[in-house]
């Protein structure tokens, strides 16, 4: 299998949620489209610093994060983001690490909103088509 890239909306929850009480415009609201990378073996959203300044994130936490070569690292944990891929969205508390060269879409985002890697395709694609279902158990 080879890298799958698709792209998705990351705005900052804070903000959509001052655009709901009407304290803020929508177009005020930080948001960001950017290519990320499907990665299976990743638990949540890895951002980098760039998507971190672009979206105001403020830091909220630490913890160490294992390496697929089995190194830890440490990372930091930042406000919440929306992620919005196609007519699919959840909320989640990105990891930071600075200098990551790609963002990673891990298995937590990609199991809430019901998406796959379509191996054969090399693409995301819905599990259930185009609807999104949840699993309550």
């Amino acid at each position: 299998m080879g890298t799958v890239y698709d792209e998705i909306t990351l705005k900052n929850t804070g903000d959509v949620a001052m655009a709901i009480r009407g304290l803020i415009k929508e177009s005020e609201v930080r948001q960001t489209t950017i290519q990320v990378v499907a990665d299976t073996g990743a638990d949540t959203l890895i951002i980098n610093e760039a998507v971190r300044a672009a979206l105001g994130l403020r830091i909220t936490g630490k913890r160490i994060a294992y390496l697929a070569n089995g190194d830890g690292d440490s990372c930091t944990i930042t406000e919440p983001v929306d992620v919005h891929w196609k007519n699919r969205a959840m909320t989640c508390r990105p990891w930071l690490m600075a200098e990551a060269p790609e963002v990673l879409l891990g298995a937590i985002p990609l199991e809430d909103m019901d998406i796959t890697v379509d191996c054969n395709r090399q693409c995301l694609v819905g599990i259930h088509g185009d609807r999104q279902i949840g699993r309550a158990l």
